[in-house]
């Protein structure tokens, strides 16, 4: 029997406080300490209990045997149960604090019924606790419930934590660089925190999901933020819950940090945060005991695109690509530290989150892990080499805030239409313009019309265009309409440098229509076609999308260079890419195909896998 336990929980184990055993395939507990006490351990509430109780006994300082589980409540009916209870006394009789524990990643209903119920035994006459603790995973709430404040009081007698060994209610829970600091999760905490969070801003319709990952986004950046700044050791972090502190105080605090924010990187977020100050309050609770900081980035990545793996489904399925089919565009580019990387529709920002993952892998066999060097590696990468446009406001939020988590790279994130004059976007940020880029990665939207009635720049396209003249203007004349990832094609060719290349993701029927010969000319034309690799029909089915599709691996001729019949393409068709419809793993033949392109760039001549 191997078990994973908290740093507290193996002190008790191995003090004896505890121990474990197994019984028809459960893992049972028992709370030697509190009359042998037996429980299943293999429920997820046992095991918030059980963390919590080893807290009680070396985080907080109460005696062993001063802590019992499932205490009876006397008298009250319906006969009622403390999951905890914390004596003043060693006989027992005299209650300090009654504890409810609930499993991580309840609704914030389900853990206000916790405050209640223990409040509820707290302060039934023939018990009469002190405190009141909550507890369900990384979110807390400490009720003072003592006689100077009402037994209806929810907000004023909030305290910051569990007063240590009876003594006062300290004024903060968290401090740099004591026992009591924020520490880093595990990838599972932290996708529970995010789901919380969202939840909680959502409110089952108050904001809808776009918006309220927007605010999350920003009360990320404060948390992100705070944690950066500089403190001395035993100085309290700033986006936590004080004692005694009303709702609308903090929220003043948080937006005060948020606003002191926007001076310094007015380009992340232009507007004010928009959550109500109970609901701040609640968010908060979430995410105070978290260092995202030095969470490892692994851990970091993972979680919010498991995240968003679930929220960018449906009507926002457009704006998210599948981790495998990203990672392989990357691994057949091979993106380089010192080329100007860009996705011209990033959406939420995978691409560009896995392509300063490849270069920080890079840096690792350049550079020492930790050296100045090492750093500069990548983050010089991140900050002066990585590019992304997207035209959804909010979701030109989501990448930026992805980008923060990673370590940066957001600034050059812009909110734009990718498709609109390249002057006007030369203007809102001098690096976006034509020949600006080494390699472009991206997955643009399709099937959507641009129109010309709506978008006077259709006309300046060429493949927005058809081969009649005008007779008065003497122009290609403008087509009536046109697909954007038509538009894009081109779009993407004006950005290339000369030997530029780029990864595009495209309907099958740009490549197999005979309605779209003439773009397959303007591509053979344009660019050398090195690889065409075909996705199966479920790609983005979990995504809400079911086009059929493929990736076309290019790059840009030389202005006098014309195409060669000698010219060999690589042309692959992987059955299974890592995923099914359902978004289940499967095996992944991409890695294999991978590793034919890298043989066939060796010799190139007409390659089938």
């Amino acid at each position: 029997m191997t078990l994973e336990l908290t740093e507290y929980l193996s002190r008790a184990q191995k003090d004896g406080y505890v121990s474990f055993s197994e019984k028809n395939g459960k893992i049972q507990i028992t709370y030697i300490s509190s009359n042998n006490y037996r429980d299943n351990f293999s429920d997820p509430e046992e095991q918030i209990r059980a963390e919590f109780y080893a807290e009680l006994i070396y985080k907080y300082e109460y005696p062993a045997n001063r802590i019992h589980l499932e205490v009876t409540i006397p008298d009250r009916l319906p006969t009622d149960r403390a999951d905890i209870v914390v004596f003043r006394d060693d006989e027992c009789k005299r209650p300090y604090a009654v504890v409810e524990c609930k499993k991580d990643g309840i609704t914030d209903a389900e853990f206000n019924q916790a405050i209640e119920q223990g409040v509820g035994n707290a302060t039934w006459v023939k018990l009469r606790a002190e405190y009141v603790v909550a507890v369900a995973g990384a979110t807390r709430q400490v009720l003072d419930v003592s006689d100077k404040y009402g037994v209806m009081e929810r907000e004023k007698n909030i305290v910051a934590d569990l007063p240590k060994a009876y003594g006062k209610p300290m004024e903060y829970r968290f401090y740099k660089g004591t026992d009591s600091d924020i520490q880093p999760v595990t990838r599972e905490k932290l996708i529970t925190a995010i789901k919380k969070c969202h939840q909680t801003l959502w409110g089952g319709g108050r904001l809808s999901p776009p918006t309220a990952f927007g605010e999350l986004c920003k009360l990320i950046f404060v948390k992100i933020s705070d944690e950066k700044k500089a403190r001395k050791k035993g100085e309290p972090y700033d986006f936590q819950i004080k004692t005694n502190e009303p709702a609308s105080i903090l929220a003043q605090r948080i937006n005060k940090l948020y606003d002191e924010q926007k001076v310094k990187d007015p380009e992340v977020f232009t507007e004010s945060i928009k959550v109500d100050a109970r609901v701040l309050k609640t968010v908060v609770s979430h995410l105070e005991s978290m260092n995202l900081n030095k969470t490892d980035l692994d851990v970091k990545g993972v979680a919010f695109e498991k995240f968003m793996d679930g929220f960018f489904k449906g009507d926002f399925g457009q704006y998210f690509t599948p981790r495998p089919i990203i990672e392989f565009a990357i691994q057949m580019m091979q993106p380089k530290h010192e080329e100007n990387v860009c996705d011209t529709s990033c959406g939420s920002g995978g691409f560009l989150l896995h392509a300063l993952d490849y270069i920080r892998k890079e840096a690792d066999e350049y550079h020492e892990k930790g050296s100045t060097d090492h750093y500069k590696h990548w983050h010089d990468f991140a900050e002066k080499h990585l590019f992304g446009i997207e035209i959804n406001d909010e979701i030109a939020r989501v990448a930026k805030m992805n980008m923060i988590v990673h370590d940066d790279g957001h600034t050059n994130v812009i909110s734009f239409d990718a498709l609109d004059s390249i002057e006007k976007m030369t203007e809102h940020n001098k690096s976006f313009k034509p020949g600006a880029f080494d390699l472009i990665l991206t997955n643009p939207p399709f099937g959507a019309n641009i129109n010309k009635a709506e978008k006077a720049y259709l006309g300046d396209y060429f493949l927005g265009t058809t081969d009649k003249i005008d007779r008065k203007t003497q122009k290609r004349t403008v087509r009536n309409n046109q697909k954007t990832e038509v538009l894009f094609i081109e779009r993407i060719h004006t950005f290339l440098k000369e030997n530029g290349r780029a990864a595009i993701v495209l309907p099958d029927g740009v490549l197999t229509n005979s309605s779209m010969q003439y773009v397959r000319d303007f591509i053979l034309k344009k660019f050398q076609l090195l690889a065409v690799v075909s996705l199966p029909q479920t790609a983005f089915a979990h995504f809400g999308a079911g086009v059929k599709s493929s990736i076309i691996f290019v790059r840009k001729r030389k202005e006098k260079e014309v195409a060669s019949d000698e010219e060999a393409i690589f042309m692959a068709a992987p059955e299974l890419i890592g995923f099914d419809a359902t978004g289940r793993e499967t095996e992944n033949q991409l890695f294999e195909v991978i590793k034919q392109y890298r043989e066939f760039k060796k010799d190139p001549k007409p390659f089938f896998v």
